[in-house]
């Protein structure tokens, strides 16, 4: 996974009003934080945030967080993300601190690629999983999740032991689950039982961040 740079000043101040005083400035408020150090308050360019993001098109990404005033670079990853619901603008930032010689769960995204055979005989393509839980350190997290459909016919599916992964990669799930599947077009378009489907992301206003969970160690 490539690491992207981010700039980052120090924050003295907290609370609602400094934050949209920040916000109304191109800046959002941020923290840093981790198992072997306390956490710091920050803030970051909304722009060369938003611009590493869309440009990933993902929030699974390792930064080199350069800090005002530090000796050098922190690496970490989002952990939490705060979105307006309506505007869509970023409120709040909390970064996790990372170790390279520490393994982390993340959630990587799944791409499909290909017209299935099924598709073609008029089934429909339902991917059960649009992201999939890893085990593994910083430097292997894969970017994403190929799924080639070219041969899935009606009723077949790719399940997680399908799923290419690579020896310096784990799935922490025991269970082998359906990621992506073709089902006819009289079947249900619910995912099987005990399986998820795709969720809607609520998004929060005002404070600190209460967001979605990126990055955890083990």
């Amino acid at each position: 996974m490539k690491t992207h740079e981010l700039k980052a000043s120090p924050r003295t101040t907290r609370g609602n009003g400094p934050a949209r005083a920040l916000r109304r400035e191109g800046f959002i408020p941020a923290v840093l934080y981790g198992p072997d150090s306390e956490p710091i308050t920050l803030s970051v360019s909304h722009k060369d945030l938003s611009d590493i993001l869309q440009g990933v098109g993902s929030s699974q990404v390792m930064f080199n967080l350069n800090i005002e005033g530090a000796d050098a670079p922190r690496k970490a990853m989002i952990k939490e993300l705060q979105t307006n619901v309506v505007s869509q603008r970023y409120l709040h930032a909390d970064f996790y601190e990372i170790s390279m010689d520490r393994k982390l769960h993340v959630m990587v995204p799944v791409v499909v690629e290909g017209k299935s055979k099924g598709m073609e005989e008029g089934g429909l393509l339902q991917v059960i999983r649009r992201e999939l839980e890893v085990i593994c350190l910083p430097g292997d997290i894969p970017e994403e999740f190929v799924i080639d459909v070219t041969e899935l016919g009606i009723g077949e599916a790719v399940h997680l032991s399908d799923v290419p992964k690579g020896d310096a990669v784990e799935f922490p799930e025991s269970a082998d689950f359906t990621v992506v599947t073709v089902v006819a077009p009289t079947a249900s378009a619910l995912p099987e039982e005990g399986e998820e489907g795709e969720e809607g992301e609520e998004g929060v206003e005002g404070g600190e961040a209460e967001g979605a969970e990126a990055a955890s160690e083990e």
